[in-house]
């Protein structure tokens, strides 16, 4: 159950980050809910995250995926393309999260 809730986390906080620059500065209603629901519904699961996982490993891993995640959404839906140091740097983000999984004796498996 802690890794669903900690990837309901992680989508929450996804689809609010991307409302986020919709909701332009908060003057757009609809998106703005969205921002707001979204990291309440993201911080609410981290809680019961973090009744099994420890901080540490819960945020790496929540915003490491965030991270990549949100980077796609900015390419789909706003045409931000990152350059190549930037996809290095999130893959080697991605490399740290399976790191701490397969190695890190501070993670339940």
């Amino acid at each position: 159950m802690t890794y669903l809730y900690l990837a309901i986390a992680i989508i929450a906080e996804v689809a609010a980050t991307s409302a986020l620059k919709a909701s332009e500065e908060f003057t757009n209603l609809i998106p703005s809910i969205i921002v707001v629901a979204g990291y309440g519904i993201a911080f609410y699961f981290l809680t019961l995250v973090l009744r099994v996982m420890p901080v540490g490993i819960t945020y790496a891993v929540w915003s490491g995926f965030g991270i990549v995640l949100i980077s796609v959404v900015g390419v789909l839906l706003y045409k931000q393309t990152p350059d190549v140091p930037a996809m290095i740097g999130m893959g080697l983000i991605v490399l740290g999260v399976i790191v701490i999984h397969v190695f890190s004796k501070t993670v339940s498996h």
